[in-house]
Parts: structure tokens; sequence; C-alpha cells
């Protein structure tokens, strides 16, 4: 009945919808939790409608460390339900509602001390395992051996690790899997319209009914009515509280998570790796053909829209990291590094943000307006759900129970089926099984529309780079198919490229201007300015970092 599609065609649309129709359900923000309560409330048969001022997955939900998992930290700080939520969801995301997008991952937990340790780590893992209930959708953790260590992984330290207990969690491309579910909330009849900016809220006596927004490409105005407004807003909640003149009952602390990208060669080891530091916890996680490695847990009050890593954010991973690895990493093998801002819910200014839990919050500062803040990526279902549940009270009309438990997303039905094909459809469409299984582990299912761009045009078969693993089609479908308006968009959120590909992958900006200039109708104006966007980007990046990988003082940190 609906398309899933996001595209010029379909932005059109909704921009005329918003401002000629009224909604049950007006949710601000597109990040995963924006998307999420999209998603819920379209699925219970409502009329809904989001906007986001950026793009789909533009801030926070783009920049985690592309875990979804229970939180073993949340274990020694007590905050069992939160973590039987968050396995809870593991399970359903990998077994059900996404799995082309959420795969298990294998951690090594490092044991230095062979007795003490190994019980204490042993029975907190014990109970992060039993926690997730009867499905098992992951294996039960292990206990390993030095020597299995040393097979597993050659570089962790042999002179200090006695051994390891091994257990799972899950990965996932945030940005991806947020694009997924927006796109599964308009096949599901949400109303979905990117640069869009919520300026002021329309009232009725005390009642919020709707919303005054801007086309921030037209540069239009649009009065857009709703019989409740979903605030989605993560680390800008404050600041829009502030701008729509509401007292919320709870403030966003921002706390800024680094994460530093390295190639394969740079860690010798068959699974990921997590390590207990002084203030949080360092993971080392496959990506591919790479490693990501992070984070930091630190406040944060700078600029929102840009948050940038710092040399004492790489010094601290690095160092972290370089405890238990041989060889050391260098700071001259960082590929990329990658800054993002978590939305922790705090009562007062002065909380330091390594203690605030991640339990989310949902409020109701005036009639007809209700909010979300906190949480963690790997509950967004459960945060949609709550937030949808109190809005609905506003409604005052019966309104159905939450389904996405078991609601697929787009590209998860057949999924499994498709995988067993992957020869037959590397014959057809002659592409390579590698990418044929490259593309089902992006797009599930929908591959279909992928292999039909090629049919039409064979040149989009192409790779996009030797040493990436993007077809030209890829490229071409984030603008087609998945709302992507810029280069940025492209580089960025679409695909990994912006920390996958040396230099922010700057000297491929080109090349996708080229291929999304004519979906998108741009003169070669509109493409060199989009391209020159992005370039201005990666360069405020480069200052921020105040050229860390060439400093002497950097190099001090690979010490």
């Amino acid at each position: 009945m609906f398309l899933s599609q996001l595209n010029l065609e379909q932005r059109e649309a909704a921009i005329a919808s918003l401002g000629s129709e009224s909604f049950d359900v007006l949710v601000i923000g597109g990040g995963v939790n924006g998307v999420g309560a999209a998603l819920d409330a379209a699925s219970r048969g409502l009329k809904v409608a989001l906007i986001e001022s950026q793009d789909i997955a533009a801030g926070t939900s783009s920049r985690s460390s592309k875990l979804i998992h229970g939180g073993l930290r949340y274990l020694e700080q007590y905050d069992f339900k939160l973590v039987r939520e968050a396995l809870h969801e593991r399970e359903l995301l990998v077994s059900t509602l996404c799995p082309h997008l959420v795969k298990p991952v294998g951690f090594l937990f490092p044991l230095t001390e062979k007795f003490k340790e190994r019980t204490y780590v042993g029975a907190g893992l014990a109970l992060y395992d039993a926690l997730r209930g009867f499905q098992r959708a992951l294996p039960w953790h292990k206990h390993l051996s030095q020597k299995q260590i040393n097979e597993i992984a050659p570089s962790l330290r042999p002179d200090i690790i006695m051994g390891a207990i091994k257990y799972f969690d899950a990965q996932v491309d945030d940005a991806r899997h947020t694009l997924s579910v927006a796109r599964t909330a308009a096949r599901h009849g949400a109303i979905i319209a990117t640069r869009v900016s919520a300026e002021s809220l329309i009232r009725e006596g005390k009642r919020i009914v709707g919303v005054n927004a801007k086309d921030l490409v037209a540069g239009k105005s649009i009065a857009i009515k709703a019989t409740v407004t979903v605030m989605c807003a993560g680390i800008w909640s404050d600041e829009l509280h502030a701008k729509f003149d509401l007292t919320a009952g709870y403030h966003v602390t921002m706390s800024k998570g680094v994460h530093i990208v390295l190639p394969g060669s740079a860690i010798k080891s068959d699974a990921g790796i997590i390590l207990k530091t002084p203030v949080s916890v360092l993971f080392i996680i496959p990506w591919g053909d790479k490693w990501i490695v992070g984070t930091t847990d630190t406040p944060y009050t700078g600029n929102r829209a840009e948050p940038f890593a710092s040399r004492e954010d790489v010094a601290y991973i690095v160092d972290q990291a370089n405890r238990v690895l041989t060889p050391k990493i260098k700071v001259d093998e960082i590929i990329g590094v990658y800054a993002g801002l978590r939305p922790l819910v705090a009562n007062n200014k002065s909380s330091a943000t390594t203690k605030l839990s991640r339990e989310h919050t949902v409020d109701r500062p005036a009639p007809g307006f209700v909010s979300i803040a906190g949480g963690k990526y790997t509950t967004y279902r459960i945060m949609g759900r709550d937030v949808i549940d109190l809005a609905v009270n506003e409604l005052r009309k019966l309104t159905p129970e939450s389904v996405t438990d078991k609601l697929p997303l787009v590209g998860a039905d057949g999924y499994f089926a498709l995988m067993q094909q992957v020869d037959q459809i590397a014959l057809q469409s002659g592409l390579d099984v590698e990418t044929i299984t490259h593309l089902l582990n992006r797009y599930g299912s929908m591959i279909s529309e992928i292999l039909t761009l090629i049919e039409n045009n064979p040149s989009l078969s192409a790779k996009l780079s030797r040493d990436l693993p993007y077809i030209k089609a890829e490229i071409y479908y984030a603008a087609s198919h998945e709302g992507a308006r810029t280069v940025d968009d492209v580089i960025s959120r679409r695909t990994r490229i912006a920390f996958e590909a040396g230099n922010h992958g700057v000297e491929l900006a080109d090349s996708i201007g080229e291929i999304i200039a004519p979906v998108l109708g741009w003169s070669t104006k509109d493409r060199k300015a989009s391209v020159a966007a992005y370039e201005s980007l990666v360069n405020r990046e480069k200052e921020a970092l105040h050229e860390l990988l060439s400093s002497s003082e950097g190099e001090k940190v690979s010490s």
C-alpha cells in the first residue's frame, strides 16, 4: 500500500502533506529514537509525520560504537533491569527484526590473574547470559586457556594475559539501521521529511496542536497540525525545550564518545576484545577488514552539531589499548577518527556522566506535547513504544498496543533464504559472490532494487574504489531510494566511507557527486558545491584534531 523509498519525489509529496493534512502524531527528530517512535505509531494505525532538520541519523545515531549489547558495565551498577531489557532487544534484532544488519560478534575478556579475576568475571558473564531469558540467538560464554588465547588473539600480550573468557554481543551499522527503521515507518504510512526544522509550537490555549516548521531546502514556512507532538531530539532536547518555552522534568547532559579506526593489519585477533579501564570499558571491535577502537566517556559542552576528537581523546584510546597489545598501536596507523555525543538524562548539571544511568525518561511538559531522552541505542524500540504509549493518551481514542516486537524491518523478509542462494544470485547478476554477500548484509531482500538498477545501467556494477567494498549502484541508490541529498549524506551515513577510507574519502567525493547528480537534478554548480561542502567539513575536522596524526606530540601517544 505504501512505499519505503525516500527520494526527491517522496519528499515533495511529504512537504505538501505536512502543510495540508492533520496528523495524530508529529515526531520531531530523525535519530533512531525518532524514527523508532514514528514506526511504532504508524504500525498502530495512527496518522504520523516525522520531520528532521538535517539528515536521518545525522547526529548521535551515526556515531556510536556500532554495538547492539546489554551493557556489561551496567551489571557492576546493579542495573539488572536495563541489562535484561537490552539483551532481550539484542536477541530480537539478531533473530527477527533485522538479521541482515545486526550480526553476532565474539569478544574476548582478557584475564591478567588466574583465579580470582576468572571467578569474578566468569560469574558476571554467566549472569549476563542468564539475563537474556530463554531466547538463544547467540552462543553461551566460554573460558579459554592461555594457549587458546594465543591462537585466537596473537596480539594480546602473553606476558600479562593469563587467559580469557569469550562471550558474544552483536554489531550494527547504526546509520544504516536507523535509515531502515525510517523506511519501514514510511512503508507503514509515516510521512517523512528531512531538512525541515521545527521553529515554534502552535498553541490553542494551553494545548500544543502542532508545529510551525521551515522547509530548509525551499526556505518556506509550513504549519503542521497534529493532535500530539513527540520530541525525540536527543542532545538537542534542552535547546528545543527552551526554544519552545517548555519546562521539562529533566535535562540532558552530553557525554562525548570518540572512536579510532585502524586497518586490519594493526591487530591480529579472530575476535573483538573488551578491556576494563579506570573510568569505563574499551572495545576493540572488528569492522569488516578494519578495527574500530573506543570509546571515551567525557563531559561535553561544545558545539553539538560538530563534535570533534581531541588529542587527549585519541591518546586515551591508544594508551588503554596498548596496555594489552603487542605490537602497540601506532598513531600513524589510524585511518579515521569520529566523535559522537550521548544524550544522558541528568537531574543536575554537576552529575558526572559516567555515573548517570542509561535509562530513558518520558515527559509531558504540556498538553499535546511529549518528549523522550536518555536510553541507549540497543533499546530504541522500547523507547519508541514508551513515548507513543504516553502520546496516545492525548488522542482520546482507543489505540492498539505496540506491535514492533513482531515487525521486521525492510530487507529482513527472506534474508536467511537469500543467504543460501548467494551463488545463484551471483551467477544470474554477473556480480561476484563477495559483492552479493556484501549487498545482502546491507540491504537484505531489497538487494533486488540494487540489481534492477544494474540491469538498467550495467556501469553501476563497477566498484567505487579498489580498496572499498561499495559498488556504484549503492551510491546511486542512496539518492534514489534512501533520501540522500548531499555528498556528505552518502559518504558519512549511507556508506561509512568517511571513516573507512583514508583522508575521510575526500578523493571519492567528486565521483560520488557525479553519480548522484542526475538523480537529484543537480547542475554542475550544485554538484561542485556539495563536494566543496564535504571537503570543508573534513577540513574543519582536521583543524579540530590539530593535525594529530603528524604532530610530534601525537607521536608520543604511541610510545
